[in-house]
């Protein structure tokens, strides 16, 4: 476990699911994973909430989960979304995930059903004895309503030694001092908000599970290295070139926005399932210049370096 939690460190790209026609776009998906691998990411997540998760079959999520891990090859580390609101269905969604083949798994809170922290300490109990795989916790209280406190995580990676790591989305950084305060160096941690990506590396966090990295994987990458070798200047050069396109991506529901970027740069189709919907056609707009300003900086930006 402990050589295993080293692959945590870095980018995490939260990927979309591509749909055409209903279905899975599974060519889109493989072109998008393989984007990915090139760019140097060091995990992949499927079927995770930017995978539109609530929506996918058993089969659809199994299906991408295997497929994710053949074509990363062991190039990257991948980390299956397993959360649901009911706690036998996530033991369900863990077990499948690690029977397709996944490396770790990414267990939301409970929504809607906003559970005590009793409650948390329950179901994500059930659900890391029920699997062999390390477990990533993903606090998210503006989607979930409901956050992990610190308190709740030191006593979940006390009592079970494959809860490792936590994908810390509540918006705030100081949150990764609350955490390392009650946990010490014994939780990993991850930012969950790209734009917090550079303070939470400050303060102690070791990588980012990304959405914008699914449009701009190279940036995102380059910018934790950067910090990562101690090259300051460079990650905040990279934090400030990637800021106005990582705030458009949150313009509306995550993934729409994501998804029109990527159908933007002809990358895959902004089609979602229902409730989810496209973005609208002024958001879409305001997008693509958006997109245009971060490409051409982007290209000057690595000539320059």
């Amino acid at each position: 476990m402990q050589a295993l939690a080293q692959r945590f460190n870095g980018v995490f790209t939260a990927l979309i699911t591509p749909f055409k026609d209903g279905g899975v776009d599974y060519a889109a998906y493989d072109a998008l994973v393989e984007r990915q691998i090139e760019a140097g990411i060091a995990g992949l997540v499927p079927v995770g909430t930017t995978g539109e998760a609530a929506t996918l079959s058993d089969d659809e999520a199994d299906a991408l989960i295997a497929r994710t891990v053949r074509l990363v090859a062991g190039q990257a580390l991948v980390m299956a979304g397993a959360g649901a609101n009911d706690t036998s269905k996530t033991i369900d969604k863990v077990k499948r995930a690690e029977q397709a083949g996944a490396d770790a798994v990414l267990i939301v809170t409970p929504y809607y059903n906003k559970p005590t922290q009793a409650g948390l300490l329950a179901h994500y109990g059930a659900a890391a004895q029920a699997t062999s795989l390390p477990v990533m916790l993903y606090s998210v209280p503006g989607r979930c309503g409901v956050e992990i406190s610190p308190e709740t995580c030191a006593a979940l990676i006390e009592r079970h030694d494959n809860i490792i790591a936590i994908k810390e989305a509540g918006g705030s950084a100081a949150r990764v001092t609350q955490l390392r305060s009650a946990c010490g160096d014994r939780l990993i941690i991850h930012s969950g908000d790209d734009g917090l990506t550079l303070p939470f590396l400050s303060l102690g966090a070791v990588g980012v599970t990304s959405v914008v990295a699914n449009v701009a994987p190279r940036e995102m990458v380059q910018l934790v290295e950067a910090w990562r070798r101690g090259d300051t200047a460079r990650a905040l050069a990279l934090h400030e070139l990637i800021s106005e396109l990582t705030d458009s991506m949150f313009i509306e529901s995550n993934p729409g926005p994501v998804k029109a970027a990527l159908a933007l740069s002809n990358l895959a189709g902004p089609e979602m399932r229902l409730p989810m919907v496209p973005v609208s056609q002024a958001n879409r707009e305001r997008i693509a210049g958006i997109l245009g300003r971060f490409t051409s900086a982007s290209a000057a930006f690595q000539e320059m370096r």
